[in-house]
């Protein structure tokens, strides 16, 4: 994973976390990895993998079984999203609309650019969720 030097590496890491269980990677009640697991993986420190941790269990989107590790809390999948909503929403999309509203480009392009690129995720997505069934 590569870092970002305009975000704290602890809430790049929640955004890998958070990107595994929206992918349905790790799944509502699963084992999460270890912090240091997780650390030597990402090769960070893990006080910082830790922090992590703590910050998604405050949201509700892990929970701590003491002695056991840190596990993908039941409704993880809603609480993720909802944060990222309203971070995208909050941040990324006023700088997105200055990009497009500088390089002129309409909604009727994004919409047909959009609609492309969802026609093209959908069959990795579809193929994805009738194996996990």
């Amino acid at each position: 994973m590569e870092f970002n030097e305009n975000e704290a590496i602890y809430l790049q890491i929640a955004g890998y976390v958070g990107e595994n269980i929206l992918r349905r990677q790790w799944l509502p009640e699963a084992k999460i990895p270890s912090v240091r697991d997780l650390a030597a993986e990402l090769q960070v420190n893990p006080n910082t993998v830790m922090r992590t941790y703590e910050f998604l269990q405050s949201q509700g989107t892990v929970y701590n079984k003491r002695g056991i590790g840190f596990f993908v809390a039941p409704d993880a999948e809603q609480t993720v999203q909802a944060y990222r909503r309203e971070r995208f929403l909050q941040h990324e999309l006023p700088a997105f609309f200055n990009t497009i509203s500088l390089l002129g480009i309409g909604f009727e392009e994004l919409a047909r650019r959009y609609e492309q690129f969802k026609a093209a995720q959908a069959a990795p997505l579809s193929t994805v969720s009738t194996h996990e069934k």
